[in-house]
């Protein structure tokens, strides 16, 4: 007979499960922004990322921090034996979420046309509209995502979040098909989009209802079983308030750290189009500006995606060192932490922007923001290192240090956005954006280098990986020029040659990269097995490669 899952094996697999399903769902929702931009112009994509990361933040107000808090009073009604306790968790929280769903919905409604004055763009009233019809379903989502959480079932969470990424792109893409044919304006077409989040919302919704009604009713089966008659318990009569708080004052502080970053999204939404018009744009060519100005974003969000979910694999290690009280094993943890999300960052960034014409016209049709896209590329530096070396500080135990450093760059970046756009325009946010995450992957990593006093060597840091780095983009420059000459005779159509640049681009300096790496002694056979989980793996497919002997 099988023996049951250990608590810690259940851990495991449902940390597995959610970080997959937030892999996948963060995947879909960054790439839906491209058939976005195609179908609806750059009109609509500005109006769409001005508004977007308003609704995000609203939401994260509604919701952020409740899911950890259900969670956690469900597992401690569970470990008491005490079921029903554990469903009047999820029912209060349901109702307090409720409530704060409808009247952020309802705030967000009504004061549409106030909030597009704030962001000084009368386009956008009609997309805020849309986007606030999906705020009282949401919440209630993430009340019962916190319920299943707290059994330890991970599934319902992950399947909901799958499907409401899903449902939500489908849904945009076909009413940008329909509202398209119709010939709709861009007010209308942006608001098509927006509502995507609503549908997303009401399937996500229906697939946590589903996944209650069931377990609902495996409760009562199991409850006949064993002869047990399920009734009321006595404290469905105690005092709903102190419940109440006790979620609100637990949840805030994770509410507090969740906001913090996409304020920074929030900066250039309440920013760009005001100063864009202030230097002479219209209201419209004003949005075109900062929907061309927001191509480059979702490749910066692809690069902190792949952060985030390589981080996984790290901190775990650093935790255990923790533990068991080893400071040389998270000192060189740290150590090499830092110099691999660096090292990839750099890569990445570089390569972006060596790449930013063709992969423009292959993800965009067209080159206008290829600038833009070269600068905002250098953002996935700080942004990657900012993630990872915040999710290392929090599994030290600091954890409102990171939010206070990513505040504080917001405060930056919106000083250094009324500074610049009006003399570089979208490019001058795109540097103010570079500077900001720095600063706070910089706070970051000096902190941590004071809390586990590890050090690393310029020579390392700067030299070896800008030297490598160089070689790499001028291969890559090789490779553009080369391939670019041969398919202009073949009179191959631009978006494709673009393509196959761009995937020929990626191949060659991932591959150069890795052999510089390697040549230079940055990093090791050693340092590659070392890697957690995959560092078998990686060294065998360099060695497939011949990149390592």
């Amino acid at each position: 007979m099988k023996e049951s899952a250990t608590p810690s094996s259940r851990m495991l697999q449902g940390a597995f499960i959610l970080v997959l399903a937030a892999v996948l769902s963060k995947l879909i929702g960054t790439i839906q922004k491209i058939p976005l931009q195609n179908m609806g112009g750059d009109g609509v994509f500005g109006i769409y990322n001005a508004v977007y990361p308003f609704y995000t933040l609203v939401l994260l107000v509604a919701t952020a921090g409740f899911p950890a808090a259900v969670s956690k009073f469900v597992a401690e009604e569970m470990a008491s034996g005490n079921p029903a306790g554990a469903r009047r968790v999820m029912r209060l929280s349901s109702l307090l979420l409720m409530v704060l769903g409808v009247v952020c919905g309802v705030f967000m409604y009504v004061a549409a046309p106030l909030l597009a004055d704030w962001i000084d763009n009368k386009h956008t009233e009609l997309a805020i509209r849309s986007a606030a019809l999906a705020l009282p379903l949401v919440p209630i989502m993430a009340g019962l995502r916190g319920y299943f959480q707290g059994l330890h079932d991970m599934v319902p969470t992950a399947v909901s979040q799958v499907t409401e990424q899903t449902i939500r792109v489908a849904a945009m893409v076909v009413l940008l098909v329909i509202l398209n044919q119709y010939g709709a304006s861009d007010d209308w077409i942006a608001a098509g989009a927006t509502f995507g989040s609503a549908a997303g919302g009401a399937a996500g919704l229906i697939v946590m209802l589903i996944y209650w009604w069931i377990h609902q009713r495996r409760s009562r089966l199991a409850a006949v079983d064993t002869a047990v008659k399920v009734t009321l318990p006595v404290t469905e009569k105690e005092p709903a308030w102190p419940l109440f708080k006790a979620l609100l004052l637990y949840a805030l502080p994770v509410c507090l750290g969740s906001l913090s970053a996409p304020l920074i999204s929030l900066v250039d939404t309440f920013t760009v189009p005001r100063l864009l018009k202030g230097t002479g744009w219209s209201e419209s060519e004003a949005m075109i500006q900062f929907g061309i100005y927001n191509r480059g974003i979702p490749l910066v969000q692809l690069l902190a995606m792949l952060a985030t979910s390589m981080s996984v694999l790290f901190i775990p290690a650093l935790a255990e060192a923790r533990v068991r009280q080893r400071m040389d094993l998270i000192r060189s943890q740290t150590q090499q932490t830092v110099n691999w999300f660096w090292l990839l960052g750099l890569a990445s960034s570089v390569g972006i922007a060596v790449l930013a014409v063709p992969v423009d016209i292959t993800l965009y049709q067209d080159d206008a923001g290829s600038t833009a896209i070269r600068w905002l590329a250098f953002t996935g530096i700080g942004a990657t290192l900012s993630i990872v070396t915040a999710a290392m500080l929090q599994g030290m135990g600091s954890v409102r240090a990171p939010a206070v450093h990513l505040l504080l760059s917001t405060v930056v970046k919106a000083v250094l956005n009324i500074l610049l756009v009006p003399l570089y325009g979208i490019n001058g946010a795109a540097i103010a954006g570079i500077v900001a995450y720095s600063l706070a992957a910089v706070l970051n990593i000096l902190l941590l280098a004071r809390l586990t006093r590890f050090s690393l060597s310029w020579r390392d840091l700067l030299l070896k990986p800008l030297f490598v780095t160089l070689i790499m983009g001028l291969c890559v420059v090789g490779w553009m020029w080369a391939a670019g000459a041969m398919m202009d005779r073949m009179y191959i159509h631009p978006r494709m040659e673009a393509l196959v640049v761009t995937l020929g681009g990626v191949v060659i300096g991932g591959v150069v990269f890795l052999i510089g790496l390697f040549r230079t002694r940055l990093m090791t056979e050693e340092q590659a097995l070392a890697l957690p989980k995959v560092g078998d793996k990686l060294v065998k497919l360099l060695r497939t490669m011949r990149i390592m002997g």
